[in-house]
């Protein structure tokens, strides 16, 4: 098979084999060390990270907006005593249709990817979030119309975390790629993190402007992204697939600081020449594929469970509700809070961008996901036996754990689950599947997101602090989850990935696979799967 080497310097010998290795004193550098990190490959992550710059910008907005005189008076519930408040169906709904949308805009988005490019996809997708910034912005006194307003913003903001991470997989260095797809992260976290400072800026205001104003912001961010990616280039791999190899093999070499016949260039392009015969050979690709097709059932729901974890670790919980939670505890300024823990979010994802390249995929998110498990369940015994609730004044140690465990928490998230997901499920599927799969697994991701947001008030009005416990247990299931079927993709090839999972490669001992030679205890009928499929 063309792709069993774990360096792209390895290459095959005549009938099949692998040429022997030259003695290591003597190696020259493999084709992927020679490249180089250049500014045009940081540009394109970062110009296209703002996608996610978007997506926190819109989330964490909102949960300032409740504590806010004039929102509550244009769009909350009269109670008997002549204050506005917010009831948990409403709340759930404002908060809720943001999500929706996103799972909306990322089902559609990978077969407008497929059909417009990925480059024109983005620019149109951040457009669309101007129409919904206007729907929201002229509300006056009509929640519904406010919240139809983030339905619409959501088709975007979801159509961008498909389009974003899409994009950058498969047009990044293999070198930094992960690097770059983190970013989206790092993008998403510092969006949340400005929306809560100008929300801070703007809640001491008694008119309109103090919600009108962050929401005014959205139209900047949408026009910096839609026009800046238009002049990036095409997604190699896209460009390749409808007939544009000289495009194709330029964009290589230009975000990889080589010569376009240099033979990292080379041997990705026939890595991808390759890929694309197979897929014809199979013709068109069927919607059930992504199921059926070889070794697509496992990647599928892999997929769709990482991207449900994302949600499901509950750091979305603080960032929704966040100002609304931390009041409870008797802090005058539960603002300040949020920036705080936006603060948190952001900085750790900064140390999260030197995770990814030298610790793995595997280790970060198993850590991870123990060190939020422990979290939530000090937070849930505190919130619940320690903290008074009538009066939290009265324990202000115990408002002080939450803040820190909360922190905490925030900050395993940031620096594992929060960019990894991203990068994990850009580098699971083949390039046939590749958009269909994102899509569908980025609307698990939405899917939950919306449950979370909506049904979170229904709950803790119940439980209050024990539905800590509920995402503790989440956390300590995603830790089996990834230990045993998570396979370790750092430094490889996109097309390398495929065929390790192609080959059922072990997960757990998927980290020191070597790609020059077939692993031990691989069924020899696995070895023909992709040549089956392609008959």
């Amino acid at each position: 098979m063309p792709f069993l080497k774990h360096h792209t310097d390895q290459v095959e010998a005549p009938h099949g084999g692998v040429a022997p290795k030259r003695e290591q004193a003597s190696q020259p550098p493999s084709a992927v060390q020679q490249q180089r990190v250049t500014f045009i490959a940081c540009f394109l992550g970062m110009v296209a990270s703002i996608g996610g710059f978007m997506f926190g910008y819109v989330s964490g907005q909102i949960s300032g907006f409740f504590n806010m005189s004039d929102f509550a008076q244009r769009f909350g519930e009269l109670q008997a005593d002549g204050s506005y408040e917010f009831g948990a169906a409403r709340q759930g709904t404002i908060v809720g249709l943001l999500p929706v949308g996103c799972l909306l805009g990322a089902l559609v988005a990978g077969q407008l990817a497929d059909v417009i490019g990925r480059r024109l996809a983005i620019s149109a997708s951040a457009l669309w979030a101007c129409v919904g910034n206007v729907i929201e912005i002229s509300s006056q006194t009509s929640w519904v119309q406010f919240a139809i307003g983030r339905l619409v913003t959501g088709c975007s903001i979801g159509a961008l975390s498909v389009l974003v991470p899409m994009y950058q997989s498969e047009s990044s260095p293999a070198i930094i790629r992960s690097l770059l797809i983190s970013l989206y992260q790092l993008l998403v976290t510092l969006g949340i993190w400005t929306s809560y400072m100008v929300d801070w800026g703007t809640s001491g205001m008694t008119s309109t402007a103090s919600w009108r104003i962050p929401n005014g912001l959205g139209f900047l961010w949408s026009l910096i992204l839609g026009v800046g990616i238009l002049v990036l280039p095409e997604s190699p791999r896209h460009a390749y697939r409808v007939g544009r190899e000289d495009e194709a093999r330029n964009t290589i070499a230009r975000l990889a600081g080589v010569d376009p016949q240099h033979r990292s260039v080379h041997d990705q392009i026939t890595e991808i020449r390759v890929k694309l015969d197979e897929e014809k050979a199979s013709g068109k690709a069927k919607w059930h594929e992504i199921f059926t097709g070889p070794r697509m059932l496992y990647r599928t729901l892999l997929g769709i469970t990482l991207q449900a974890g994302q949600q499901l670790t509950g750091a979305n919980f603080f960032f929704y509700y966040g100002t609304t939670v931390f009041k409870s505890t008797g802090l005058s300024n539960s603002y300040v809070t949020q920036i705080i823990l936006g603060t948190v979010n952001v900085a750790c994802t900064i140390v999260a961008l030197y995770i990814v390249q030298k610790v793995g995929r595997r280790k970060a998110l198993i850590v991870g996901a123990a060190w939020m498990m422990a979290c939530f369940f000090i937070y849930a015994f505190v919130g619940h036996y320690a903290l008074d609730s009538v009066n939290p004044l009265n324990t202000p140690k115990a408002g002080s754990a939450l803040i820190v465990f909360s922190c905490l928490a925030i900050a395993a998230f940031a620096t594992t689950w929060g960019p990894l997901v991203w990068a994990v499920v850009a580098e699971l599927y083949p390039s046939r599947y590749r958009a269909p799969c994102m899509a569908l697994a980025t609307a698990s991701n939405w899917f939950w997101n919306f449950m979370i947001s909506f049904f979170t008030r229904f709950i803790t009005d119940a439980i209050d602090y024990f539905y800590g416990f509920v995402f503790a247990g989440c956390c300590a299931a995603l830790v089996a989850i990834v230990y045993f079927f998570v396979i370790e993709t750092k430094d490889r090839s996109l097309e390398e990935i495929d065929t390790m999972y192609l080959l059922h490669v072990n997960p757990i001992k998927s980290a020191h696979w070597d790609g020059s030679k077939v692993p031990e205890g691989v069924a020899g009928d696995s070895l023909h799967e992709e040549e089956h499929a392609a008959a």
